[in-house]
């Protein structure tokens, strides 16, 4: 990710199971006006999975997928 770019919200979903991350995520980015950009962070390999392939059919842009811990995923959008 463009380490230039500043993060308009953070979301922590780490407790919660698909499809539950992918709802809120959804939510999460229709709060937001195009270009904004959300931090979601996520416990398990499924939703890290899911979640950002689910965004990106919904039109929104995936800037990156970090995983700084193995149960840990840290997934960053763009709202289009």
């Amino acid at each position: 990710m463009d380490e230039s770019k500043t993060v308009d919200r953070v979301i922590d979903l780490q407790n919660e199971v698909c499809p539950y991350t992918f709802v809120k995520s959804k939510l999460a980015l229709e709060e937001l006006t195009p270009g904004q950009v959300l931090e979601i962070h996520l416990g398990n390999s499924e939703s890290a999975s899911n979640v950002p392939r689910s965004i990106d059919l919904e039109g929104h842009e995936v800037l990156g997928v970090d995983r700084p811990e193995p149960s840990h995923w840290v997934v960053t959008v763009k709202r289009a």
